[in-house]
């Protein structure tokens, strides 16, 4: 036959074993309540410039458009001198690119009618006439956005 087993010393074993659980799982929760709390705190105002296929700018894990960028950097002059430079170069070169983009295809593939290759290379012409506009707006806009950093930085309250 087996040896004897004390039913007491059983008990106290599953009894160890859940008291174990329990805390273990109250140490996971701490960490992960501590862990959010962590990056709760590492939220600011600052914007940053993201780099990809193109240039995105964002706070608090958001894109912002041109337009949120001129109203956020507004409680700064400079920073906001620099961004309305950069959403007037966005606003040109949107409407050269919309307008060249819709010549393009209405002379490709016109309603109904016949093609109109003149009209295409003009759209083409207004598109890549877009670029350089694009371009400032992204200078400008970095600009912007680093004034505003800086100026974030020196006058937040801590």
């Amino acid at each position: 036959m087996g040896g004897w087993v004390n039913p007491s010393s059983n008990m106290n074993i599953k009894l160890k074993m859940v008291i174990m659980k329990k805390l273990l799982i109250l140490i996971g929760i701490l960490f992960l309540f501590s862990i959010s709390q962590l990056f709760a705190q590492n939220k600011s105002d600052s914007i940053e410039i993201k780099k990809g296929f193109g240039t995105a700018f964002r706070q608090q894990g958001k894109n912002l458009k041109p337009r949120q960028l001129l109203d956020i950097t507004r409680v700064n002059t400079e920073a906001y001198k620099e961004m309305k430079i950069a959403k007037k170069k966005f606003d040109i070169g949107y409407v050269l690119e919309f307008v060249g983009g819709f010549c393009v295809g209405y002379g490709v593939a016109p309603f109904g009618g016949k093609a109109n290759p003149t009209l295409a290379v003009a759209g083409l012409g207004l598109v890549f006439a877009a670029i350089p506009f694009h371009i400032a707006f992204v200078k400008h806009a970095k600009k912007g956005v680093r004034i505003y950093n800086s100026w974030i930085k020196t006058n937040r309250k801590e």
